[in-house]
């Protein structure tokens, strides 16, 4: 592990990490700092990266650190009336509650990096599910996500440390 912070800086549709400039998609109502729900806005902020995910049926992941395979039934919750808002969890026997599937039948969450905007204790209705994850096409906008090129993505997730922030900046 590095000693030295290194973080995914991201300012507009640009971002930088180790000296290497990315294209990167935003939410579609761009950067804000009064992220809610729904908003289609990219939270403001410096947040920690919680892990990796991938989909094993569609990528070798045999170079990122710490990743963990998406199973059928993986979600995460974004119902701000679900006890586990903004959490992983299981749709194994189903879900009363609205969620994103992580197993999606597109590619952009093939490879998906959580991060810890409104996390563990999320306050409902203040945002959940703030991914990086594999553009649908460049520049695309995403629901508040922060999107990639999936080779760009895998570049940035085999350099990944503990250490290692998102920083996404207003203006």
């Amino acid at each position: 592990m590095s000693r030295h912070r290194v973080d995914i800086v991201v300012s507009g549709t640009n971002s930088r990490f180790l000296g290497r400039t990315f294209c990167c998609s935003l939410g579609r109502n761009g950067i804000t700092t009064e992220k809610r729900e729904g908003d289609g806005a990219t939270p403001a902020g410096i947040f920690k990266l919680l892990g990796i995910f991938y989909r094993p049926d569609r990528m070798d992941a045999s170079g990122m650190s710490r990743a963990l395979p998406i199973l059928r039934p993986d979600i995460w919750s974004d119902d701000p009336r679900d006890p586990a808002y903004n959490q992983p969890g299981s749709a194994m026997y189903g879900y009363g509650y609205s969620h994103e599937k992580l197993r999606r039948s597109d590619r952009q969450y093939d490879l998906v990096i959580p991060t810890d905007y409104n996390w563990p204790k999320a306050v409902p209705g203040k945002g959940s599910a703030i991914f990086l994850h594999v553009w649908r096409r460049p520049r695309y906008p995403t629901a508040g996500c922060v999107a990639f090129a999936r080779e760009d993505l895998v570049w940035i997730a085999e350099r990944l440390t503990n250490r290692t922030r998102l920083v996404v900046r207003a203006g």
